[in-house]
C-alpha cells in the first residue's frame, strides 16, 4: 500500500501577484486529490518541510532580475539539511515578473540543480508589465487565464505524485 504523497508549495509575494499564482496552484493540486498539499510562505518554510515533501512548487516574484530575498533565504536555510536527502524529487517553478522573469526562473533552476531535484515542467512565468515605480509597487491582479495555468500546473504536479509518474 502506497503512502500519501506530499506536494510543498513555497512562495513569497509582496504585491499579491505571486500569492495569487501559488493559491491557484494550491487549489489545482487539492482538486486533483490523493496528495497532501502544503502552501507555505517562504519565511515560514524550512528544512523539515522540504524533507517531509515528495515534490515541490516554488513561486517567486522577479526582483531586479532575481528571485525574492525571502525565497532565497528559504533556500539558504534549507540547503545543507536537505542536501543529498531529496535527490531526484520533482519540482516546478512559477515566477511573477514585471517584464521578463527568465532570470528568476534560471536562478530557481540552478538552486534546484544544486539540491539535485528533477524539473518536471517548464517554468510558468506570468508577466504583469509593471514598469513604473507606482505600477511595480501596486497590488497585482493576476488574470483569470493566467490563474488557470497556475491551477493546471498544481493539478499536474499533484497528479504526477499521486500516480507515481514522478
Amino acid at each position: 500500500m502506497s503512502t500519501c504523497k506530499t506536494l510543498l508549495i513555497v512562495y513569497h509575494s509582496m504585491t499579491g501577484g505571486t500569492r495569487q499564482m501559488a493559491e491557484a496552484a494550491h487549489a489545482g493540486a487539492q482538486a486533483e486529490g490523493g496528495v497532501t498539499v502544503r502552501l507555505l510562505q517562504a519565511a515560514q518554510a524550512g528544512p523539515q518541510d522540504v524533507l517531509s515533501a515528495d515534490g515541490y512548487l516554488f513561486a517567486s516574484p522577479e526582483n531586479l532580475a532575481a528571485i525574492s530575498g525571502q525565497l532565497k533565504d528559504f533556500f539558504d536555510r534549507s540547503y545543507y539539511p536537505a542536501l543529498d536527502r531529496i535527490n531526484g524529487r520533482p519540482y516546478a517553478a512559477m515566477v511573477c515578473a514585471g517584464s521578463d522573469g527568465h532570470n528568476a526562473a534560471r536562478q530557481i533552476a540552478r538552486i534546484a540543480t544544486g539540491w539535485r531535484l528533477r524539473p518536471v515542467a517548464e517554468p510558468l512565468i506570468v508577466c504583469t508589465h509593471a514598469q513604473t515605480p507606482e505600477a511595480i509597487l501596486a497590488p497585482k491582479q493576476i488574470a483569470v487565464a493566467q490563474q488557470a495555468a497556475c491551477h493546471a500546473l498544481g493539478e499536474a504536479m499533484a497528479a504526477g505524485l499521486a500516480l507515481g509518474v514522478f
